[in-house]
């Protein structure tokens, strides 16, 4: 009996312990996860006890907002408010009473006012009995560079089920000016403060094919086509300092390719220049010549190619921009020759996303330098002191100002010279010139089985303020279908910022 006793009570004992153990654990290891889950229903409440900071465009617009709830009796006296809609979507993201994403989840401990950063206006705002406050984000986004970037989505894309995305930057920073996607979403759909309602919204959009909820502007990834051609160019004259725009490179109607009876043809089997087999390097760039540069390619050797390539941007998967997901653009080496001719004019396995494609640009316009792209300009708190702020910063240095000078030679001549496949586009914005060029991805994965439209470009081709990057999955030629969204993404900031 006394043994049976002894048993039940060391076990009750070691229960005991454990249980003191396990919650000693909770309440000093566990507690700050506990606390800021999204299923605690005290910390959301808490959350909405205070008004929320805004967030703002670099031009003064009011993307999200917290409103006082007037007469509720709820737990909640704030609603999360996104005049921009889903314009803005992929700027601003969402808070939700049971979840947030991009910029409201990144900058959540600013724009709640829970900050460290926040602590002694928090400590001011206590003792002289006003309420807490948030800190207002200020974005690098320009409003109305980032409404014509949706319109333009929306005019290519709506009723289909397909993505694109477009980013333009500053060249000379890397401030992201537009970022938009299609398809997107009304994050005031899930600023609601049921959880039931913002449950469904949540995993509708989650389920939907494709998700709203996924940034195409950052996180799709497509083929570049003949945007990749920059890439091709820049290590071609830089492998050599005495090649230049008009120094004469192979360019047959019909490139047999080694070790295959394949054959590598231009669009719509054009003859390349004159059709005497050599040209400048300067009419194939702005032509698009794909014999001509599949050739350079296999000169080049696919490492070479993949070494500029990840100067550029490609292959890095540690982009990192505060509140955007990104994906990695992707250049692998090919296993041969022929594979080689295909990659050099990005139409193996080379993938981009517009960030990436804007970026190609970008380190055009700035001679040779790629600045890293960042979304938040500055945080201020309540009182307008500011939290912190955003410096531009390099990124890599692909090439040498001369090589960059000869590439934004060959992309005015894209635009700007009758046999520039972008020459349709050759309007000036008040009299500022345009620097680009298309791309045309004829391996494009895509249900409507056409070709992936691809631009990159910037502006003024002379001093350039904006490079703008666009992808439309399935969206025919690069010419016709990319490049007049982001002409019209160019004329808008210019306009806005008066130099248009």
């Amino acid at each position: 009996m006394n043994r049976a006793l002894k048993r039940i009570s060391l076990a009750v004992l070691v229960m005991f312990l454990l249980l003191l153990i396990n919650a000693n654990y909770l309440q000093a290891f566990e507690a700050p996860s506990l606390a800021n889950g999204a299923e605690n229903i005290r910390t959301i409440s808490e959350q909405n006890q205070y008004q929320r900071g805004d967030i703002v465009t670099s031009d003064g617009m009011t993307v999200a907002k917290s409103v006082p709830l007037s007469g509720n009796t709820s737990a909640y006296k704030y609603q999360r408010e996104y005049p921009g809609g889903a314009a803005f979507a992929p700027v601003t993201g969402f808070q939700g009473v049971n979840g947030d994403g991009g910029l409201e989840a990144a900058e959540d401990s600013l724009l709640s006012g829970s900050g460290s950063q926040l602590a002694f206006r928090n400590f001011v705002d206590m003792i002289t009995n006003k309420p807490q406050k948030g800190a207002t984000v200020e974005l690098t986004v320009n409003s109305k560079a980032q409404e014509a970037a949706y319109a333009g989505l929306q005019s290519a894309l709506q009723g289909t089920n397909r993505v694109g995305g477009v980013v333009a930057l500053n060249p000379s920073t890397g401030a992201i000016l537009a970022m938009a996607s299609w398809p997107s979403y009304d994050p005031n759909e899930l600023a609601t403060l049921n959880g039931t309602t913002f449950n469904t919204r949540d995993s509708q959009l989650i389920h939907a094919s494709p998700s709203p909820l996924i940034n195409s502007a950052t996180e799709a990834t497509l083929p570049p086509g003949s945007t990749f051609k920059i890439v091709t160019s820049s290590a071609w004259f830089t492998q050599d300092s005495s090649r230049n725009p008009n120094s004469n490179v192979s360019s047959p109607t019909v490139l047999t390719l080694p070790q295959t009876s394949n054959q590598l043809h231009n669009d719509d089997d054009e003859a390349c220049g004159n059709g005497s087999g050599t040209t400048t390097i300067l009419y194939a760039f702005a032509q698009s010549c794909d014999t001509t540069f599949g050739n350079l390619g296999m000169d080049l050797g696919g490492s070479t190619l993949n070494s500029m390539a990840e100067k550029y941007g490609f292959n890095n998967s540690a982009l990192n921009i505060t509140g955007v997901s990104t994906a990695t653009s992707q250049y692998v080496v090919p296993a041969s020759l022929p594979l080689t001719a295909y990659s050099a004019i990005g139409q193996y396995s080379d993938t981009a996303t517009p960030l990436q494609e804007a970026m190609l640009a970008a380190t055009i316009a700035d001679n040779g330098t790629l600045m890293k792209p960042y979304l938040v300009q500055q945080v201020t708190a309540s009182d307008l002191s500011v939290v912190q702020t955003t410096h531009p910063s390099v990124m890599s240095n692909p090439v040498s100002p001369t090589v960059a000078g000869y590439v934004k030679q060959m992309m005015t001549a894209v635009v700007q010279q009758p046999e520039g496949t972008g020459f349709a586009f050759n309007q000036n914005v008040e009299g500022v010139e345009i620097a680009g060029k298309t791309g045309t991805a004829q391996n494009g994965p895509n249900a409507s089985g056409l070709d992936d439209a691809v631009f990159t470009s910037f502006a003024p081709a002379s001093n350039p303020k904006i490079a703008v990057g666009v992808m439309i999955e399935g969206g025919g030629y690069g010419a016709s279908a990319a490049a007049p969204i982001a002409v019209n993404v160019i004329k808008a900031y210019l306009a806005a910022e008066g130099q248009g």
